[in-house]
């Protein structure tokens, strides 16, 4: 009997592409895709989404009991988050007991989760759109941890605090971390160490 070895992969999804592999819509047409980003296996498919406008680790398997189970687990994602405005120590203590956001036409209080303003600016790639400078006002970077994975979560909670999202790139998922990758690298990952 011949055993299927799955293959996995992370990578720097960057800034305006879809975290899918193709699309039936003719208003996606001109988007971009993962699969501009390499060869990939057949049934390859990303674990989770980033949404278009965000960057960063995005994990890739041909294993869908495993995307299945990163998806429903729990496991923690950290995001870096460069927000419009000084955020405050009571703003973090919010975002860190859950704040409420829309979900799915509904109001949603989020999980509490892990929050910190960053002592400077990470090191990350450039972004291939310019973000707004200094000139337009004051930004803080955060780090934000979160457990689950609503659409666009992050995004709404740092709106819901007065601050809203300028740059979103995802460092971490699990114990895979975005280290110093380059936007659109591809990396073979051995996912064993995940957890």
């Amino acid at each position: 009997m011949k055993l299927n070895k799955h293959q996995h992969f992370k990578i720097y999804k960057p800034f305006n592409m879809l975290s899918q592999f193709a699309s039936n819509s003719t208003q996606q047409k001109r988007k971009r895709f993962l699969g501009e980003l390499g060869d990939f296996p057949v049934n390859t498919m990303p674990i989770g989404r980033l949404d278009e406008k965000s960057e960063g680790l995005l994990l890739l398997t041909t294993d869908g009991k495993l995307s299945n189970f990163i998806n429903i687990s729990g496991i923690e994602k950290e995001y870096y988050v460069l927000v419009d405005g000084v955020i405050t120590e009571a703003q973090i203590t919010t975002l860190q007991d859950g704040v409420e956001i829309g979900f799915d036409g509904k109001k949603y209080l989020t999980k509490s989760c892990k929050v910190f303003k960053l002592d400077s600016a990470p090191i990350l790639p450039e972004r291939s759109k310019k973000i707004r400078d200094a000139r337009h006002g004051p930004t803080s970077w955060v780090s934000i941890t979160i457990t689950e994975g609503k659409f666009r979560q992050v995004r709404k909670m740092t709106s819901a605090i007065g601050c809203p999202t300028l740059r979103l790139v995802r460092v971490r998922v699990g114990n895979i971390k975005l280290k110093n990758m380059q936007s659109s690298e591809v990396k073979a990952l051995d996912i064993a160490n995940l957890i």
